[in-house]
């Protein structure tokens, strides 16, 4: 069975808000060689959109746009490439190497997870809240930096019992960010 993997960067104090961490050459290496160990992602729809906004365009006209260094594009190529699965109740179509996911969850996800393949990566922050509550999450990153953002959103707020974890390994990059990589406790 191919393994959920969901993996995240956040603050010190917990804020998961893509704009509160200071993303480098080395963290977009770092998690463009995450996804190229999955052969599927699965996002919600506003992870979906907000992925397709910033890396579509980059990766199919190789032209980065003036906010994007050019050493996100390995990332922007990676993310492009990928099988895109995301779970919507109002989005009607997708496009962009993506199929909408319908139905029930904890369904969908583990025939998703019995297809032959390698892993299958979620990001975002209210879907891998529902996949953690359904114990389909195999494995848990954090990348952790090292600054205090001062508002949130943070994780799994609001999660009705708690999820126990365990560590697997661990790795520091040169800016200081903690990679924490967990699996839960069954």
């Amino acid at each position: 069975m191919r393994p959920l993997r969901y993996s995240i960067n956040l603050t010190l104090d917990g804020c998961c808000d893509h704009r509160g961490i200071e993303a480098d050459a080395e963290l977009h290496r770092h998690h463009a060689s995450n996804l190229a160990e999955a052969d599927a992602l699965l996002f919600g729809r506003v992870t979906y959109q907000m992925m397709e906004e910033a890396w579509r365009k980059p990766a199919e006209t190789g032209v980065m746009p003036d906010w994007a260094e050019p050493w996100v594009m390995p990332f922007a190529q990676t993310i492009h490439a990928a099988k895109k699965y995301v779970v919507s109740t109002t989005l009607e179509q997708v496009d962009w190497n993506a199929e909408l996911l319908r139905g029930d969850l904890h369904d969908a996800v583990q025939r998703l997870k019995r297809e032959p393949g390698k892993a299958i990566f979620v990001g975002g922050v209210t879907l891998p809240r529902a996949l953690a509550e359904l114990g389909l999450i195999d494995e848990y990153e954090f990348v952790v930096h090292p600054r205090l953002a001062g508002h949130g959103p943070t994780l799994f707020a609001g999660m009705p019992k708690p999820v126990d974890l365990k560590l697997v390994s661990e790795g520091q990059l040169d800016s200081g960010a903690l990679v924490l990589r967990y699996e839960p406790r069954r």
